[in-house]
């Protein structure tokens, strides 16, 4: 089983803001597959379903950002999941708006969802997919921009990335291993 984690916060005031990039990369994932978010389960919306012969739970924490890794470590314990059949996607301001960087470990840089994965699964060790979202306005402070609404030009950009990023997702099921992803 390959569980897929979108980031982001629930409630209203955060849709289309730049911090809720996992969500709306997940869902756009979920809609491709015609899977829905029909119930809520260890703190995480749940859609499940079949890709590719390979069972997958996609999930989007109902934690604030900053407690992403309470239901993640839930998740993990629950099913027993190796850590390599799980993908985490979030919104990373460090790159820019448009591009995303794929990686198989790694730290949470500024990201604090991240950083609380990291802390509750006591690894680093699990795939992530940073969506760039573009470094924060000079004049902005950082939890003004991440939770700003996302603007048209770079919603765009955004959009730009559903088909690559949808067949990252569609790989990783496969293969479990993004060293094994490559895109056409």
């Amino acid at each position: 089983m390959v569980v897929i984690f979108g980031l982001g916060n629930v409630g209203n005031e955060y849709a289309n803001t730049y911090h809720n990039a996992g969500f709306i990369f997940v869902d756009n994932f979920a809609k491709k597959h015609n899977l829905v978010f029909s119930k809520t389960k260890y703190n995480g919306m749940l859609a499940e379903g079949v890709i590719n012969g390979e069972k997958v739970m996609l999930v989007k924490p109902t934690t604030l950002m900053n407690l992403s890794g309470k239901c993640v470590a839930e998740y993990v314990r629950k099913f027993k999941l190796d850590l390599k059949n799980i993908l985490v996607v979030y919104d990373d301001i460090d790159i820019l708006c448009g591009t995303y960087r794929l990686r198989k470990s790694g730290s949470a840089g500024t990201h604090n969802g991240m950083r609380n994965i990291i802390q509750e699964l006591n690894s680093e060790n699990f795939a992530r997919l940073r969506i760039g979202i573009g470094l924060k306005p000079e004049f902005m402070n950082l939890a003004n921009y991440v939770l700003g609404k996302i603007s048209n030009e770079n919603k765009s950009k955004m959009e730009n990335l559903f088909d690559s990023t949808n067949e990252i997702l569609e790989q990783f099921v496969m293969f479990k291993d993004v060293e094994k992803i490559h895109l056409k």
